[in-house]
């Protein structure tokens, strides 16, 4: 296919598509699959070989959240039957993290509920990456906290995090359909202080709301364009009790397009797996391994994930290897910040919202398809008395 020939070369450029070959690639048929996959294989053993990146969430604190994102359990309104607890306390955090780690994990991300943290949860959360550091040599920490205010970025960076995340989630043109308490530009405002900082960013998608291929194409084009080293494509788990709860319209099909367009338009970044793998992906997960570079390890904020000895194993399975402490992640070319001419920074991305759309591939599912079974509240880990799972 002229089409894969062209991404592939342009991969291994780091060249950016056009919008219309991006959307292309969501528009292929089953039948062309496996092809698209091989050709966005390509691409990432080129820039990644076949390592695996692991990635271990703790929930500082869930729930009660005042902002109104529909895709969110923690939001305001929320009527998801999620654990809520407030702060947890450095050594309660950093035993978590162990956990993690011990499981093969290379980063911890700590995520708190909220808009934004204040000058004293900076002071918590520098408190508490420090903790994880001495007690876990050459982990990484990335932080995730909402909305930064001036300075607080600069603190983290002081207290020893290595990467901020906070993800645009759909499209500039969608956004306010999704949240209301805050804007598109608050979430690129933050991106850009953590960069500024020194800080690594990591920023992403969540795919599954029922936006259009034009607004995946669009949101991967500007993370582009912010240029972070991690882009998360989290798929929306429709959890009983949020507003997108009945919002089934993933396919593993599906998924694998959008990771591939992703690996395509972002071809030397850490592309990640994160929420709904599991839900989504189901029996195809070890085909985007193929795709992405990394995923999280066991659960998630407020949902369970798949085993982490399953994880280890399915990743063993497929002929990958679980990426170690003493290994980089990223190419060489990466390893400055945001990087010249290759396109890398996305200067080549302005344009439309793609307006010239190919067709959907798929008609999207229907609550009768839903797989809600594989829907479950997380109840061990942080915030309990129970073992995580890692």
């Amino acid at each position: 296919m002229d089409l894969l020939n062209t991404l592939v070369d342009k991969g291994l450029r780091r060249e950016l598509p056009t919008r219309e070959e991006a959307l292309a690639v969501l528009a292929t048929s089953d039948d062309d699959l496996l092809d698209v996959v091989a050709a966005a294989g390509r691409v990432r053993r080129h820039w990644f070989g076949r390592r695996v990146k692991l990635n271990y969430l703790v929930n500082l604190k869930s729930g009660l959240c005042p902002e109104d994102c529909s895709y969110c359990s923690q939001r305001l309104g929320s009527q998801a039957g999620i654990l809520k607890y407030t702060w947890l306390k450095p050594d309660q955090a950093s035993d978590a993290a162990a956990a993690g780690v011990a499981g093969g994990a290379k980063r911890v991300c700590l995520v708190a509920s909220g808009r934004g943290p204040t000058d004293r949860d900076v002071d918590r959360v520098s408190d508490t990456i420090k903790a994880i550091k001495e007690n876990n040599e050459g982990v990484e920490v990335c932080a995730c906290l909402g909305l930064l205010s001036d300075g607080q970025a600069e603190r983290l960076r002081e207290a020893g995090a290595d990467a901020y995340n906070h993800n645009l989630n759909t499209s500039e043109a969608t956004y306010g359909e999704i949240t209301t308490t805050h804007t598109y530009a608050d979430r690129v405002d933050t991106v850009g202080k953590a960069h500024a900082a020194g800080l690594s960013a990591c920023s992403g998608l969540i795919a599954g709301m029922g936006e259009s291929d034009e607004d995946l194409v669009d949101v991967v084009y500007s993370l582009r364009e912010l240029d972070p080293d991690s882009v998360p494509v989290n798929f929306l788990i429709p959890v009983e009790g949020t507003p997108l709860a009945k919002e089934w319209n993933l396919t593993p099909q599906r998924c694998l397009r959008i990771l591939a367009m992703v690996r395509f338009v972002c071809p030397d970044v850490e592309v990640r797996i994160a929420g709904g793998r599991e839900v989504h992906l189901r029996s195809m997960q070890p085909v985007a391994l193929h795709l992405a570079n990394s995923i999280f390890l066991g659960d998630y904020l407020t949902t369970e994930g798949q085993a982490g000895k399953a994880d280890l194993e399915m990743i063993a399975d497929a002929g990958f290897e679980v990426e170690g402490t003493d290994q980089v992640t990223l190419p060489e070319h990466r390893s400055g910040g945001c990087h010249d001419g290759g396109g890398v920074c996305g200067s080549e991305s302005s344009g439309g919202c793609g307006s010239d759309a190919a067709p959907a591939a798929s008609e999207p599912r229907t609550a009768a398809d839903a797989r809600t079974d594989l829907v479950a509240v997380r109840r061990r880990g942080a915030g309990t008395d129970l073992a995580p799972n890692a």
